[in-house]
């Protein structure tokens, strides 16, 4: 039952932070500034967004409710996920709605780096759960490239 609880919660968090970062995207990656702007040849459909961060966040969830239910430094766990909570919600109103491409570049790298130190350091123990972060380290490694792209071509 607790791991329901904890998984419950992780749910939440994350697709509130879909939620919050969509609430400054407006139309995203169908705005009139973003489809007139120099995009990387290997961008992906606009549709692929939406069903990439859906399967990250419920990945990410397991992956957090097994992290935190196993780990004997929970304070650490959580601190470092609340770091990449705010980046991850950050990135969108900085991007979309503030079109600033370089800052934004920065903000995506670090959650690379966040998401990067979560596989690195505490799927050790776990091989499962590198299978479950996996998506979202792909994902922003994919994005980050996007986003330079923009930034060096704009």
């Amino acid at each position: 039952m607790k791991l329901l609880k904890v998984l419950i919660v992780f749910l939440f968090l994350n697709f509130g932070a879909l939620l919050l970062g969509g609430l400054f995207t407006s139309s995203g990656v169908t705005s009139e500034w973003y489809t007139n702007i120099n995009q990387a040849p290997w961008t992906p459909p606009g549709w692929l967004f939406g069903v990439a961060w859906t399967s990250i966040m419920i990945c990410f969830s397991f992956y957090m409710t097994n992290l935190y239910c196993s780990s004997s430094n929970r304070k650490n766990v959580i601190l470092l996920f609340a770091l990449q909570w705010v980046l991850n919600v950050s990135w969108n109103p900085i991007f979309f709605h503030f079109q600033l491409t370089g800052l934004a570049l920065i903000v995506i790298s670090s959650l690379t780096l966040i998401v990067a130190s979560f596989f690195i350091f505490y799927s050790k123990q776990n091989r499962f759960n590198r299978v479950l972060l996996s998506p979202y380290l792909i994902w922003l490694t994919i994005a980050t490239s996007l986003n330079f792209y923009i930034f060096q071509y704009n």
